[in-house]
C-alpha cells in the first residue's frame, strides 16, 4: 500500500464569509453616523464643536484632494490647521455673545472660560490676516516645481478657495447654533430636519414624477419636478418646526425653510460639479457606501451663509 497521502480538493460550495452589500454598509454606516451626529449635537455645545470642527476639516481635505487630482499642489496641511482656527474663532466669538444667563446653559462651570471668548475668538482670528502671505511664501520657498502644470498662483488661489468653500460656511454653523441665551441644539436639528426633508422630498418626487432634467450637463438625475417636491416637503417641515422652536414665528420658519428649499440643491449641484470638472465620484471614503462627508454635508456650504445672515439680521 502507498503511503502517499492524497488531499481532496477544497469543496468550492463551503460556505464562506460573504462581503457586505452596499445596501447593508450604507445601512450600518449610516446609522453610526446619525448616532454621532445627533448624539454630540444634543449632548453639550462641547461636543458640538469638536464634531463639526473634525467634519469640516476632513471636509476641506477632501476638497484638496480633489484639486490635487486635477493637478493643483495646495497646501492642504497649513489649510487644515487654518480650519480649525476658523472654526474655534466663531465658535468663541458666538458663545461670547451670549448672555450671562445664557453662559450657564453652555456647559455649568465654564463661565470663566467662556466669559471672554468673544475678545479671544478675535484674536484667535487675527493671523487670518497673514495667509496669503504665508502662502506665497510658501510658493516661493518651492519654486520651480517638478511637473508643476499650473502657476504658483494657482496653488495659493485653491488653498484659499477651499477655506472660503468649505470652513467658512461651515463654521458658520455656529451663528446658526447660537442665541442670546446660549447654545441652542434645537436650531441644529431643525437644520438637519429641513435637510434631510430637501433631500427626501426631492428623491421621492424625482422618482415618481420625474422628467424635465434640472441641469443634465451637471447632473443628470436631478428634475424639476423633483426639486418642486423637494421644496413642498421642505415648507411643509418649516411649519411643523413649530413643535420644536414654538418661539419661532410662522413667517420666520417658512423664510428659513425656502432658503434651504433652494440653496441646498444648490450646493449639491455645486459639489456635483466640482466633481465631474476633476473625474471623481465621490469626494472621499471615509463613509463606506455613502461616500466622502464633502458628499454629505455639500448642501450646508450653500444654506449656512444665507441662514448666519438671517440670524443676524432678524434675532
Amino acid at each position: 500500500m502507498s503511503d502517499t497521502v492524497t488531499t481532496a480538493p477544497p469543496n468550492p460550495a463551503a460556505p464562506g464569509k460573504k462581503p457586505m452589500s452596499n445596501l447593508a454598509q450604507r445601512v450600518v454606516f449610516g446609522l453610526i453616523g446619525a448616532a454621532m451626529l445627533l448624539g454630540s449635537i444634543w449632548y453639550s455645545a462641547w461636543t458640538f464643536a469638536l464634531f463639526f470642527g473634525a467634519v469640516q476639516m476632513r471636509m476641506l481635505w477632501e476638497f484638496y484632494r480633489m484639486m490635487r487630482e486635477a493637478g493643483y499642489k495646495p497646501a492642504a496641511l497649513l489649510g487644515g490647521g487654518i480650519s480649525i482656527i476658523i472654526f474655534a474663532s466663531l465658535f468663541l466669538m458666538s458663545a461670547g455673545a451670549t448672555t450671562a444667563t445664557g453662559l450657564s446653559q453652555i456647559e455649568p462651570g465654564w463661565h470663566t472660560v467662556i466669559y471672554p471668548s468673544k475678545t479671544m475668538g478675535a484674536l484667535l482670528g487675527l493671523p487670518l490676516l497673514l495667509l496669503p502671505t504665508i502662502l506665497i511664501l510658501r510658493e516661493m520657498a518651492a519654486w520651480p516645481r517638478e511637473n508643476q502644470n499650473f502657476s504658483p498662483f494657482s496653488n495659493v488661489g485653491v488653498a484659499l478657495l477651499g477655506l472660503l468653500y468649505v470652513s467658512l460656511p461651515m463654521s458658520l454653523l455656529n451663528v446658526v447654533a447660537f442665541t442670546e441665551t446660549g447654545y441652542d441644539y434645537r436650531r441644529v436639528l431643525a437644520l438637519l430636519f429641513l435637510v434631510w426633508s430637501s433631500d427626501t422630498g426631492a428623491y421621492a418626487a424625482g422618482k415618481t414624477f420625474g422628467k424635465h432634467k434640472l441641469a443634465p450637463k451637471i447632473s443628470p438625475g436631478k428634475t424639476w419636478e423633483g426639486a418642486i417636491g423637494g421644496f413642498l416637503l421642505t415648507l411643509a417641515m418649516g411649519w411643523a418646526l413649530g413643535y420644536l422652536l414654538p418661539e419661532l414665528s410662522l413667517t420666520y420658519r417658512l423664510v428659513v425653510a425656502t432658503a434651504v428649499a433652494i440653496f441646498g440643491p444648490l450646493g449639491d449641484l455645486a459639489e456635483s460639479m466640482l466633481k465631474r470638472s476633476v473625474g471623481v465620484k465621490d469626494s472621499g471614503r471615509i463613509m463606506p457606501g455613502h461616500g466622502g462627508l464633502l458628499d454629505r454635508f455639500d448642501a450646508f456650504l450653500f444654506i449656512l451663509p444665507v441662514l448666519a445672515l438671517l440670524q443676524l439680521l432678524f434675532h
